[in-house]
């Protein structure tokens, strides 16, 4: 049995979207930028794609720039607006529980003379208002916060902050990977300025995102080509990819409610038959400000990576924190922030369910969860001495 649980990772590409795709990367394969017949008809695909979007989030067509993903979108709105803005200040705000994509920008930003502020976080994992506030300085001209946090799943009260924000005359992004497709986002009622997110999350294809900009945001390229994505964006633009991301978006606004209310009993079951069979397990994150399909778990006593590898060879995929940083031998920045210690943030498991997962894959993982927990408490240094099986 493969059950696939690592959804906030990546997705699978759903039928749907590959066949809306494929006369774009098999027939209709011209440059969009080419003034003749085949490459008109790519333009019009785009453009029609582009307008998609735009509708489904709220937002005027030329308000999205479509770009290779998340990562891209999120350093052209902080990097782009940091760099065409800095005669009007040099510091900057953020969350300490960003994704690397952000954070990663900042921490180069500050090697480019720019102050940044990094907020902390309640055992939530959000924002708060009268934190964020005390932060704000007179040359403070950009905050970015997530939307949907990707390893917790705590949804941040964006449509505050933005209040709060524009009150001091101050540029808002944020990354809404998790929330786009999954929770209700209209950029015009989160009244945003700039906004990334990706297709590969929501059963779209890898390798397309966009960002949208409010139209009088002043950001500049991150490299220099043609006159593409109103020259904001250089380079042949993805015209297949587009379309994926545009029916990946249609599909996932069409299921939303119905498909998150299902995630929603089907996390509930997992995490109700863990707790139920398993004593030192705690959630982290907000117990109902969330993502709907996540659901960050912390087992006391042993390490999050030996039960990752134990569940694969059960066929179970899930992750101990962001698939950007998997790599790396610190504990998630993420839990570290929230309130755990270091050894306790190291085992932690992120389930992420998808479209696709069904109960009985549930009652599987919980059996298999359960299993392999006790099997690992047994023989660990950390087990509590009066807890310790005879």
């Amino acid at each position: 049995m493969n059950i696939y649980m690592d959804n906030a990772a990546t997705t699978a590409v759903r039928r749907e979207v590959a066949e809306a795709m494929l006369p774009y990367l098999t027939e209709i394969y011209g440059n969009p930028s080419s003034i003749h017949t085949i490459g008109q008809m790519g333009k019009k695909a785009l453009e029609k794609a582009r307008t998609q979007i735009a509708e489904l989030l709220g937002s005027e067509p030329r308000e999205i720039y479509l770009t290779s993903g998340a990562t891209e979108s999120n350093n052209l709105a902080i990097k782009g607006f940091a760099l065409a803005n800095r005669e009007r200040g040099r510091h900057l705000i953020t969350s300490s529980i960003e994704h690397h994509a952000v954070l990663h920008v900042f921490k180069q930003l500050e090697k480019k003379g720019f102050e940044v502020t990094y907020l902390p976080v309640d055992r939530y994992g959000l924002v708060e208002l009268v934190t964020l506030e005390s932060a704000i300085r007179e040359d403070t001209i950009l905050i970015s916060i997530i939307l949907a946090n990707n390893e917790i799943g705590t949804i941040e009260p964006i449509g505050e902050v933005a209040k709060l924000v524009h009150n001091y005359g101050i540029a808002l992004h944020t990354d809404a990977v998790q929330a786009v497709g999954k929770l209700p986002v209209n950029i015009r009622e989160l009244d945003v300025d700039m906004l990334s997110f990706t297709g590969h999350k929501i059963y779209g294809p890898k390798g397309v995102g966009a960002l949208y900009k409010r139209e009088g945001i002043n950001i500049g390229p991150l490299f220099e080509g043609g006159h593409q994505e109103r020259s904001l964006r250089p380079g042949t633009q993805n015209v297949p990819g587009a379309v994926g991301l545009a029916s990946a978006l249609i599909l996932a606004a069409e299921e939303m409610s119905e498909k998150s209310e299902e995630l929603i009993i089907l996390r509930d079951h997992l995490e109700k038959g863990i707790l139920l069979r398993l004593n030192n397990v705690t959630i982290n994150g907000h117990p109902d400000q969330r993502v709907p399909g996540i659901t960050s778990l912390n087992f006391a006593y042993i390490e999050g990576e030996a039960l990752l590898l134990a569940l694969d060879t059960k066929g179970i995929a899930v992750s101990t924190s962001s698939a950007c940083s998997a790599d790396s031998d610190e504990p998630s920045h993420v839990l570290t922030a929230i309130g755990l210690d270091q050894v306790t943030a190291r085992g932690t498991l992120r389930f992420s369910l998808g479209r696709y997962n069904t109960r009985e894959e549930m009652d599987y993982v919980i059996d298999a969860v359960v299993e392999t927990v006790e099997q690992l408490r047994q023989f660990s240094p950390l087990k509590d001495p009066e807890e310790a099986v005879s």
